[in-house]
């Protein structure tokens, strides 16, 4: 076992990603540059056919500002916290294959999504319903890609789902992820008046003011998006949602 393990670590790991004009690379996990990643495709080709398990498409990401594709619903859930998360400046999906030795065998492997942090923490997601989570390939195949990757100083995690509640609410929100759909004049307004209100409808209430309901109410829905407003989303979202500014935000 000391052997086997030792020979793991001293494997030296590939990594094949696209690029952003579709041309595979390969390199060591060592060289492997984040942003050429995140500006890269996705290094697995999603398709669609008659009777596929899975429900795949794209995303327009409002943290990338272009389309991030999903292979699942799960995938989506995952990738559109992300996308609301600001803490998250980078997401890739599909973004590369590992291959590399496992005591005897050699993976490839390809995780379902790379996210940068705005501290730099670089982690990589691997999505998967929770009821397979303990099967033992699939065990194994996390606890070596956790491994891999824990050796260039990046963070894994398996995502299997989140609070049916915030998930709910963060899909109605990201309707209102893209700046165009609000009035750009009310942002400002909005944050001033935001100072002084508790709740979502008190908030849009003081806006319909300079503006009516139908569009202050988006104005309002996106500043909760971007993150200038923290609104409590464990409960539905309403007129009687608490909001209040948000650390570092001026009004």
């Amino acid at each position: 076992m000391a052997r086997e393990d030792a020979a793991r670590r001293d494997v030296p790991m590939a990594v094949r990603w696209r690029g952003a004009d579709g041309s595979l690379s390969e390199s060591a996990l060592a060289r492997v540059v984040v942003e050429d990643v995140l500006a890269g495709m996705p290094v697995r080709d999603c398709r669609w056919y008659r009777g596929r398990r899975f429900y795949s498409g794209w995303y327009w990401s409002a943290t990338m500002r272009r389309l991030v594709a999903y292979e699942s619903r799960l995938e989506l859930a995952r990738i559109m916290l992300a996308d609301f998360d600001a803490a998250v400046v980078g997401i890739a999906a599909q973004p590369f294959q590992l291959v590399g030795e496992d005591g005897s065998r050699v993976r490839r492997h390809v995780p379902d999504l790379l996210l940068l942090n705005d501290s730099g923490l670089v982690t990589v997601v691997d999505v998967k319903p929770a009821r397979r989570v303990a099967e033992p390939d699939v065990a194994a195949m996390f606890a070596w890609t956790r491994e891999v990757v824990a050796a260039r100083g990046w963070a894994f995690e398996v995502w299997t789902g989140a609070d049916r509640q915030v998930l709910a609410n963060v899909t109605f929100l990201a309707g209102y992820r893209r700046r165009p759909v609000v009035n750009e004049a009310l942002v400002p307004v909005a944050l001033e008046l935001a100072a002084g209100q508790a709740t979502v409808g008190g908030l849009e209430a003081a806006l319909t003011s300079y503006a009516p309901l139908e569009v202050a109410r988006p104005v309002v829905l996106h500043l909760i998006w971007a993150g200038a407003l923290h609104a409590e989303l464990e409960r539905p979202l309403g007129s009687g949602t608490p909001i209040s500014m948000s650390a570092g935000v001026a009004a």
